[in-house]
């Protein structure tokens, strides 16, 4: 019980993993998109960080997305650097699975991807999700602009009577500007790509409930 317990809450700085000064050695390159894993970016594009519980599926949602110019999988909102998957999954660290999202906002707007992140998880779990549990599963979106944070507020308020009125309770995201994002480890990269583990573990899907931001996506 001890140990189920530590897991379920985020350590204070003194109790974070140290870390290490290295980045996590990735890819080049997108495996579906074939645009870049890493930047420097192109002055028109934007940044935002989203945790939705594992972030294989979470990553395979935003990379369907027109407008989207790459995606990563990595760890944010925590205290330890550049953390292993095996540090994260412990608990010691205090970040959750994300997935970097890198858009043209001329394409496709903030406002998109949090309707694709808000109906595609179930964002009233806490420290979990679905099957998964612990810190690294919860769920969060990261802002690197201003503009960013304060839509995210707002469709969370917008979303939150549509998921009490399905019998739902709160909506328990974390909400704030990012501070790092770190990169998980290459297999984890698009893991769900057709050439990798098209049929791996995914639990993302449609939640049946609709947020009255963005515009839905027709394949």
């Amino acid at each position: 019980m001890f140990l189920r317990h530590k897991k379920l809450e985020l350590p204070t700085p003194d109790q974070a993993l140290p870390g290490r000064l290295l980045e996590m050695p990735i890819a080049d390159t997108h495996e579906v998109l074939g645009t870049p894993l890493k930047g420097p970016w192109p002055a028109n594009l934007e940044v935002a960080v989203f945790g939705m519980g594992c972030f294989w599926g979470a990553e395979r949602i935003f990379w369907k997305l027109p407008g989207v110019f790459s995606t990563a999988a990595g760890y944010a909102g925590g205290l330890t650097a550049n953390p292993t998957y095996e540090e994260t999954c412990s608990g010691s660290t205090g970040h959750t699975e994300v997935v970097q999202v890198v858009y043209d906002p001329a394409k496709i707007a903030f406002e998109d991807l949090l309707k694709a992140f808000w109906e595609n998880h179930d964002p009233t779990q806490g420290m979990r999700q679905g099957n998964d549990v612990g810190t690294q599963y919860r769920s969060a979106i990261y802002t690197t602009t201003d503009t960013q944070l304060a839509t995210a507020k707002a469709s969370e308020a917008a979303f939150q009577p549509v998921v009490s009125a399905a019998g739902h309770g709160e909506i328990t995201t974390e909400i704030k500007p990012l501070t790092r994002f770190f990169y998980a480890e290459d297999y984890h990269q698009q893991y769900l790509a057709p050439t990798k583990n098209p049929n791996g573990y995914c639990n993302h899907g449609p939640n049946g409930l609709t947020c009255p931001v963005g515009v839905a996506r027709v394949d």
